[in-house]
């Protein structure tokens, strides 16, 4: 009987082995040219000034705050010194991060704009537009990654395509781009070793920072949405469900996976590797877990569970990951250990990244404005207060200049 259903086995597997037709392969060199792209996915570009290099305002903080503007706010004199708004965007909505190299910063805005701007003045080097005002791509939870003299960030057209695109860093022109394989693409592009990872749907590529030349791509059951980040030596990456893969950085081999507990998904953002460990933030229908593993094996070191509640963010400094969760609750834990240093269920209820002062505060921000903490007297300071509350609130971004 085993015999007999072996011919029809084999014969479907030869059907799909076989009887489709295969996809079309992926050009292996990226786009360098307005020419060879769509009018939808061009890319424009206008120097202002001549970009150079700018001490630090060190005294300011960077607030991108929810409505889609960035300002720059003195904590010394508790001032607004500039703000850079986008010349036409109809989503306000913050949805980015901003990028401090040699005192340029560097601002995506979610319609498309990116603009380079002097930290101390916010007077304007460049402005470029991926995309144009018609056919409008969208950036969205980009945060610019500056090397090497380039830009590398990732778009989504309205059309129903994505890319990833390489700008100048000295005047915002292309450099290079490629038009990946899903236009639900927000994940932030890893440099590392002079080359570009990115994950888009399925797949994982790698590319030559400098030329956009396709290196390498590994093809995944499920699909990738968590951001990559690496050790130093190798890759880490997971799909949208319950598995972090280990892959080494030129062949993308697989070197270890680790699978979440029950019920737990979305690793996306909440990652991070140091000293050769590995920390990232499940979430769950019934307990979130942040885990502890070696980036060598992926051996389990510890993990802390929240049961009730999912983990929103999270990071580390000095020894120590911070973050919160969807209900409010700030944590601070040992990143040795896993064990809760501080804990509290804040009465504002945090939509950014968490900023560390030299003091004994934290800086984040809520719906009402910029709020400093005070770790010692449990204090919730509204440092700076917005002038109105939107009824929907994305998120927000914090960068203190130093």
């Amino acid at each position: 009987m085993k015999k007999n259903l072996l011919i029809p086995a084999f014969a479907f597997i030869a059907v799909n082995m076989f009887g489709q037709t295969p996809a079309a392969p992926k050009p292996a060199n990226a786009n360098t040219s307005n020419k060879t792209l769509p009018p939808a996915e061009m890319v424009s570009n206008k120097v202002v000034t001549a970009l150079k290099k700018i001490p630090l305002d060190e005294a300011s903080i960077l607030i991108y705050d929810y409505d889609g503007n960035l300002f720059s706010y003195d904590l010394e004199s508790e001032t607004i010194g500039w703000t850079i708004k986008p010349a036409d965007n109809h989503n306000e909505m913050c949805g980015n991060k901003v990028t401090i190299n040699n005192g340029v910063v560097y601002i995506p805005f979610v319609n498309g704009e990116i603009i380079a701007v002097d930290n101390q003045s916010g007077d304007v080097f460049w402005k470029s537009r991926v995309g144009n005002i018609t056919d409008q791509i969208v950036l969205k939870d980009q945060t610019p990654v500056v090397s090497s003299g380039k830009l590398y960030i990732t778009a989504q057209n309205q059309n129903g395509s994505s890319n990833i695109y390489a700008l100048d860093t000295k005047d915002g022109s292309l450099a290079w781009n490629y038009k990946l394989d899903t236009v639900n693409n927000d994940v932030t592009p890893l440099f590392f070793n002079n080359k570009i990872y990115i994950p888009s749907a399925s797949n994982l590529y790698s590319f030559d920072a400098n030329t956009g030349k396709v290196l390498g791509q590994k093809n995944f059951e499920e699909v990738m949405s968590g951001k990559p980040v690496t050790d130093g030596e190798n890759i880490f990456i997971a799909n949208d469900k319950d598995i972090l893969f280990a892959l080494s950085p030129d062949k993308l081999d697989v070197l270890w996976q680790f699978k979440l507990g029950e019920n737990q998904h979305s690793i996306k953002e909440r990652i991070f590797c140091k000293d050769h460990k590995i920390y990232f933030g499940a979430q769950g229908e019934t307990v979130s877990t942040l885990y502890a593993a070696d980036s060598k094996t992926g051996t389990q070191l510890w993990k802390r569970d929240f049961a009730g509640d999912n983990i929103e963010y999270v990071t580390e400094a000095e020894d120590n990951i911070w973050g919160y969760t969807k209900k409010g609750k700030l944590f601070q834990i040992d990143i040795n250990n896993g064990e809760i240093a501080f804990e509290i269920k804040l009465t504002t209820q945090p939509i950014s990244n968490i900023e560390f002062p030299v003091d004994d505060t934290i800086f984040y921000y809520c719906d009402a404005g910029l709020i400093k903490f005070d770790l010692s007297t449990k204090d919730e300071d509204l440092y700076y207060m917005r002038t109105s509350i939107k009824d929907n609130v994305y998120s927000a971004f914090l960068k203190i200049i130093r």
